[in-house]
Formats: structure tokens, C-alpha cells, sequence
């Protein structure tokens, strides 16, 4: 067995690539948009970074992307 190095970034990109099409199709035969909600807690720099980023990259995709801030005080 051999190893096998990949392209994160190549993989990522067609992953996307093919969440868009099933966007597409979902938006064009059933009328829907899926969506990502993210509720973040506080203010952590990293955590809105990443948050940010996804949230870009789910509009590329043609989905909604919908964000919650709380404060840090808030409790479960």
C-alpha cells in the first residue's frame, strides 16, 4: 500500500463545486435553499474568522448563511 499525497485545497474546491450544483438543483426543482446558521458565544477572534469564512463560503454555494451573536454571559 502506498501512500497517496492530496491537494487540500484542489479537493476542497470541487467538494464546493459540487455542493453549489446540489444547491442549484434544489433551488430550481423543489424551490428550496438549505442554509448554515451559526450561533456564536462571546468574542473569540479565531471563532469569528472561521465563522466568516463560512459564511462566505456558503453564499458562493448559493445557500443562505445566517449568524447569531450572543454575549459571553450568556448561559445554556
Amino acid at each position: 500500500m502506498t501512500a497517496q499525497i492530496i491537494d487540500g485545497k484542489v479537493s476542497a474546491a470541487q467538494l464546493r463545486s459540487r455542493v453549489a450544483g446540489h444547491v442549484a438543483w434544489l433551488k430550481k426543482d423543489h424551490g428550496i435553499t438549505p442554509g448554515l446558521a451559526v450561533v456564536l458565544v462571546g468574542a473569540d477572534p479565531a471563532s469569528e474568522v472561521y465563522v466568516r469564512n463560512k459564511g462566505r463560503q456558503t453564499i458562493e454555494a448559493g445557500m443562505r448563511s445566517l449568524e447569531y451573536k450572543l454575549p459571553t454571559e450568556t448561559s445554556g
